[in-house]
């Protein structure tokens, strides 16, 4: 996969779980919680609900140095390492874990997403061939 592909894939799985969110909240929250202003905390009795939640929050946190790194790749054109893909299919593998629970492998798998960006860093800086 090449650095314009991952990107794109990131913002595919940005919708990922955006939609995984609000499908897990429909039932959960319902929808005039949804269209609401949503100033209160969302009650809800379910776990993925919260769960999708947080994985959601965690990718919003994790999107930004990745865009940040892979449009430096881009733009220096230092393309074609491996980090940008370490970075997607980790991404990819945590949505999930995340779902289903599973604590120490989704952190595993959170910690792999970030070598991915190390080894993008590192190629940007000249310093390594990743």
């Amino acid at each position: 996969m090449n650095e314009i592909t991952c990107l794109e894939l990131s913002v595919v799985l940005w919708f990922v779980h955006v939609f995984t969110q609000f499908a897990f909240s429909v039932p959960n929250v319902g929808l005039s919680y949804l269209f609401g202003s949503r100033d209160e905390a969302a009650d809800s009795s379910g776990v993925y609900f919260p769960r999708a939640t947080r994985a959601l929050a965690n990718y919003v946190e994790n999107i930004g140095p990745f865009i940040a790194a892979d449009l430096g790749l881009i733009a220096t054109q230092h393309t074609g390492g491996i980090g940008a893909a370490v970075w997607v299919v980790a991404r990819i593998i945590y949505i999930p874990l995340y779902l289903s629970g599973v604590s120490y492998i989704r952190t595993m798998c959170w910690l792999v997403s970030l070598v991915g960006i190390i080894m993008m860093l590192l190629r940007l800086v000249g310093w390594a061939n990743l």
